[in-house]
């Protein structure tokens, strides 16, 4: 009889939305046991709650981190502590899950990168989309388009309540663009693999309630080696329009394909969390014409109503930080991927501050 591992002790760390639902991950799935758990606030208590109760809570982080000697730990913090809580726990041995941005600077993301490199531990970051077999298909339909592609996406989210405080939150160090553009800059260079080459963004601050000098609405583009061009915007606060929020398309010289999701982009779902993973179908059109110039194929529909939902989400997204550590997989890609969808969503930042174009 073959004796399984003990299951890695994994240290909470920020109990939000994302740091919630990857605790409930922990909390279900073999391999793992929760430590610890870490917040400021009292979320921490909620979420012990949720679990059943029981577990360890802690204020501090470093405190958390020295008494409970975890294997692992799970930072789903605002992005101006990823870097330091990251370092951190690679330092005392330990791997990292964290949730995206790796950190609030390019040059922070790069010492998190060498900590685990240094340290021989597993970072893995929350790019929740790469886990989503909708997306995967999405994505592989795109690169059967021929090139250049033509790739158009948005997520615009009309927050208030508890949703508005999060995003204000956000902004106190990075604006939509970087923080959430990166999901989809990643997306982008998927499809393309093409080397991204120049970048231009425009940005509105339509509140009074987020830092001056940063913005709650941008738009950028970029330019690739091979010709593609993409185009990304995202707005948070009350104040954003719900019409056309939910924009994910993709176009080359022999057609384009759409995610089609009429249910999560209904109307009061743009600051649902759960509806931004969504696609429900995919629909594929052929630029196929006759001599007439008349369509030659009817347009192909994919149904994905099997999908999963947020939670199962990021227990796939855990199941693969488990996988990563027990096989000693190489995160080599993995972290350079991130690393460069980071530069890139900085580099649009940088062209919202300055208004000229950078390039890469």
């Amino acid at each position: 009889m073959v004796n399984s591992p003990q299951p890695l002790r994994v240290l909470v760390v920020g109990c939000g939305n994302m740091g919630s639902s990857h605790a409930v991950a922990y909390s279900i799935l073999d391999g793992f046991e929760i430590c610890g758990i870490v917040s400021t606030g009292n979320s921490k208590t909620v979420l012990n709650q949720k679990l059943g109760g029981g577990y360890p809570l802690f204020d501090d982080f470093t405190a958390a981190l020295n008494s409970t000697r975890p294997d692992a730990v799970c930072i789903s913090t605002y992005p101006d502590t990823h870097e330091a809580f990251a370092v951190q726990a690679l330092e005392q041995g330990c791997h990292v899950f964290i949730e995206k941005p790796v950190a609030d600077t390019v040059e922070g993301a790069q010492r998190v990168i060498a900590a685990a490199k240094k340290a021989n531990k597993k970072v893995v970051v929350g790019y929740i989309l790469r886990h989503h077999p909708s997306w995967a298909k999405f994505v592989e339909v795109a690169q059967e388009l021929g090139k250049p592609l033509v790739m158009r996406m948005n997520l615009n989210q009309q927050s208030h309540g508890q949703m508005w405080n999060v995003h204000r939150n956000l902004m106190k160090s990075l604006s939509p663009i970087v923080d959430c553009g990166v999901h989809y800059i990643d997306v982008m260079c998927q499809m393309t693999r093409s080397k991204p080459i120049q970048v231009n963004a425009i940005g509105a601050r339509l509140t009074e309630d987020i830092p001056i000098g940063n913005y709650n609405y941008g738009q950028l583009q970029i330019r690739f080696e091979d010709g593609s061009v993409g185009w990304y915007e995202a707005g948070w606060g009350p104040m954003m329009s719900e019409t056309a929020f939910f924009v994910k398309d993709v176009i080359g010289p022999k057609g384009c394909v759409s995610i089609v999701a009429k249910e999560a982009a209904g109307t009061g779902k743009s600051d649902n969390v759960d509806s931004h993973t969504k696609t429900e179908s995919l629909r594929i059109h052929y630029a196929d014409l006759n001599t007439q110039n008349q369509f030659t194929r009817s347009d192909a529909w994919i149904d994905m109503q099997d999908e999963p939902d947020h939670q199962e989400l990021c227990n796939r997204e855990q199941r693969y930080f488990l996988e990563a550590i027990r096989k000693d997989l190489d995160l080599t890609d993995h972290l350079e991927d991130a690393l460069n969808s980071l530069r890139i969503a900085f580099a649009c930042d940088e062209s919202v501050r300055t208004g000229m174009p950078v390039m890469l």
